[in-house]
């Protein structure tokens, strides 16, 4: 009983080899594009500098033709002035998801591509097949090289669009709190104008 499980679990485990092989394919191709869109982002930050900077000291959704590419949540914050700080952190997290994700999940693939092809590795030492033994281990270390390749990858994109994100958070909740404050107001003397006109 145990062998057969031991045996089917053996079997089950080849198995998963060539998803996880093609999953790390994808998540390297993946983190080229991050590298590409976190390029394209740095040069759009530095072109707009200067508009960010005039939404910081104007007022939110004064000036929708302000060009903030390349700051997101300035962006969403000058568009939909009653935004909340909350809903802007939930969109710092969303736009972080995927560098985050992928930096966690390539190394677990990786470790899994490693091990899978060290069973054959192994019994092809017990038999004594030196040929199978190489292959299979030129496939387990190249799977982990990816795999640590890639997180590395995202994770230093995904820490340096945290603290670009964290900055902006920052720099808006000034902004925030007065189109709140407006917002109050305006709400406050259309109840009463209601009031008295009912």
């Amino acid at each position: 009983m145990i062998y057969q499980l031991e045996q089917a679990m053996y079997q089950l485990s080849e198995l998963f080899m060539a998803p996880v092989l093609i999953l790390i394919a994808g998540l390297f191709i993946y983190s080229l594009f991050a590298i590409g869109q976190y390029v394209m982002q740095s040069i759009q930050r530095k072109q707009n500098t200067q508009p960010f900077y005039q939404l910081l000291n104007g007022e939110l959704g004064k000036n929708h033709q302000l060009n903030l590419t390349g700051y997101p949540l300035a962006q969403l914050a000058n568009n939909y002035p009653q935004v909340t700080k909350d809903q802007l952190d939930v969109n710092a997290l969303t736009l972080l998801e995927g560098v985050r994700n992928v930096s966690r999940l390539a190394p677990m693939l990786g470790l899994i591509a490693t091990m899978v092809p060290m069973g054959p590795a192994l019994k092809g030492l017990a038999d004594g097949n030196i040929q199978g033994i190489s292959e299979n281990l030129i496939v387990a270390f190249s799977a982990v090289i990816f795999g640590l390749v890639i997180a590395s990858i995202t994770f230093w994109i995904a820490s340096v669009k945290k603290r670009w994100l964290a900055e902006e958070l920052v720099a808006l909740t000034p902004l925030l709190k007065e189109s709140q404050q407006k917002t109050k107001t305006i709400n406050t003397t259309t109840a009463e104008a209601n009031n008295e006109a009912a």
